[in-house]
């Protein structure tokens, strides 16, 4: 039992080594999520408006919104050369649980496209005027909520790995699983720059993550199943 736990383990370190050395040969799939949450984020004040008042009125809205854009931007890279490759396939023959690999490859996706995001996040907040007070609650919600898109987003690219053209219909399924961490995660910036409690509402988004953790990657495995046999 020890010898299969430690080998379990030692599968999961090198699924998620491999995929972040993958990330990191291919700069532009780890530029392009960065890169797009920065430039929605600014085009905000230029087609709403530019005055601070206004902007700290939706700072909040408009950055939650560009992060759950950036992720799903990248979504569709976490399993794309994996099944165009094989290893999609030699992914699922592993004598190792399927949830464990799934997982490890959601951490790199994450660490690769939300991370980033997550520390940028505060830059972009300064841009638009959020209240000072606010930034280290924006930073600790989407460091809880940016991990939950891309174990999400993993159910919507696993069901549709196989297809050919995906970008709609992956947004369709991944989307509407979105929406809850969409707003929890600005009603706590929001409420919390109010004078609210910060308790509740992290309490909120760490039981979403928990709740991802567990049931995401097993129903990432099992369409994966479906999709590739």
């Amino acid at each position: 039992m020890n010898k299969q736990r430690t080998s379990t383990g030692q599968a999961f370190w090198a699924t998620l080594q491999r995929d972040l050395l993958i990330a990191y040969k291919r700069k532009n799939d780890m530029a392009n999520p960065f890169m797009f949450f920065l430039i929605v984020a600014s085009l905000f004040p230029i087609g709403i408006s530019p005055d601070p008042e206004r902007l700290a009125e939706i700072a909040a809205g408009v950055l939650w919104i560009s992060a759950l854009l950036a992720s799903l931007l990248a979504m569709d890279n976490l399993y794309r050369a994996d099944y165009e490759d094989g290893s999609l396939e030699q992914l699922l023959l592993s004598p190792h649980p399927l949830y464990f690999l799934v997982l490890a490859k959601n951490i790199a996706h994450w660490l690769v496209s939300g991370l980033p995001v997550v520390l940028v996040s505060p830059l972009i907040a300064y841009m638009l005027n959020l209240p000072s007070e606010s930034y280290m609650i924006l930073f600790v919600t989407l460091l809880l909520g940016t991990p939950v898109f891309s174990l999400l987003g993993s159910i919507g690219v696993a069901l549709t790995v196989g297809l050919g053209s995906r970008g709609l219909i992956l947004a369709v399924i991944t989307l509407p699983m979105s929406v809850p961490v969409l707003i929890a995660g600005t009603l706590a910036i929001e409420q919390t720059s109010n004078g609210a409690s910060l308790s509740g509402f992290l309490a909120i988004l760490g039981a979403m993550l928990l709740a991802s953790i567990s049931v995401a990657p097993l129903a990432s495995g099992a369409a994966l199943r479906i999709s590739v046999n």
